[in-house]
Parts: C-alpha cells; structure tokens; sequence
C-alpha cells in the first residue's frame, strides 16, 4: 500500500513538472507569435526625402488663399502632421474623422494636402468638417516628398525633420508614426524586424 502511494506521489510530481515544462514552452511561442502577428505600422516607402532627414520649406497657398510654407523649421510649433488625401480615395474618407480625433489627443498639428480642382476641396472640407484646418490644394508638396498613393501622412518636429512617414488607413497605423517617433526607429515595421532574429 505504501509502495503504491509513494509510487503515484512520483509519478504526479512527474505530472506537475511535465505541465510546467509544457507552459514555459507555450507562454514562448505566444510571444513570438506576438510579435509576428504585431499591428502593422504605417507603411514606408522608398521615395522621397528619408526619415531622420530635414524637410524643405515648401511655399504654398492654402484653399483659403492664405500663404503658407509647408515643411522646414516651425519654432516653437508642436509636432505637424501631413495628411495627403484626396476626395476620390475611400480610405481617405474613413480616414479624416481619425486624424482629426489622433491630432486632437496627441496635440499635433494637422495639415491636410491635396491635388483636385477648388470646387471638389472645398465640398470634401465641407463634407468632413475641415474648415479649421490648413488645406493645401496642389501637386507641390505631393511631387516634394514624392507621394505617390493615399492616404499618406508624415510626421514633421519643429525643425522640419522628417520623424516618420508612410501610408496610413487607420487609426493605429497614425499612431505608429509617433510611436515610432518615440522609440527612435524609422517605423515600427524596422523595430519588429530587429526583435525576430532574437526570437528565432
């Protein structure tokens, strides 16, 4: 009887540790499955100007005809947010109302950019309730920092260098551009690819 009991003590100690073993295991591969599975931060692109560069003062007139200078030093602004959308891209249109609600949480000045005729701007500020924000209509500031799909937004510091950039379609991926900011990466993307090798 003796024999019995300490033989089934053994084998549920056995047990315990196997189970032990087998959660240390498991807890590992959900983080490495984390990690591959991670929101995609904004999508960076090979053109134009490069992340950690300086932006150039661009001059431009805004819809209101106000002169304005898109890029380069600001002192003593905030964070600026460059939104390139246009009135015939749906994302942009689900994309506007995040922007204003990510640029009013994390104070960052938004300005949006477009290329269309006057009239189209002016119903899509309308539409989406822009009329407090710059809108700059022209194919300028998209051709200088060479945007080539929408919606696209780069973040700017108050010496005009460029932070982060990339394409956006939701409200994480604008958030990955401070994020990404924050953590002194050039995206998020290139942070999650430096963590799987470690993890491999």
């Amino acid at each position: 009887m003796l024999t019995a009991l300490l033989i089934s003590a053994i084998f549920a100690w056995v047990v315990i540790l196997a189970l032990v073993v087998a959660l240390l295991a498991l807890a590992r591969q959900v983080g490495v499955l984390h990690i591959r599975v991670a929101p995609a931060g904004a999508l960076t692109t090979a053109g134009g100007p490069a992340v950690g560069g300086k932006s150039t003062a661009i001059p431009a007139t805004t819809l209101d005809g106000a002169h304005v200078t898109v890029g380069g030093a600001a002192p003593g602004s905030v964070l600026r947010l460059l939104m390139f959308v246009s009135a015939s891209c749906p994302l942009c249109k689900n994309l506007i109302p995040m922007a204003k609600s990510f640029a009013r949480d994390e104070r960052v000045q938004l300005i949006f950019v477009g290329d269309d005729t006057p009239d189209v701007q002016r119903a899509m500020i309308d539409r989406h309730g822009l009329a407090g924000y710059q809108f700059i209509n022209g194919p300028d500031v998209g051709q200088a920092y060479q945007v080539g799909k929408l919606p696209y937004a780069i973040l700017l510091d108050a010496d005009g260098v460029i932070l982060s950039k990339g394409l956006v379609n939701s409200r994480e991926h604008l958030e990955s551009l401070v994020i990404a900011h924050e953590m002194g990466v050039r995206s998020v993307q290139d942070y999650i690819d430096g963590l799987k090798p470690e993890l491999a």
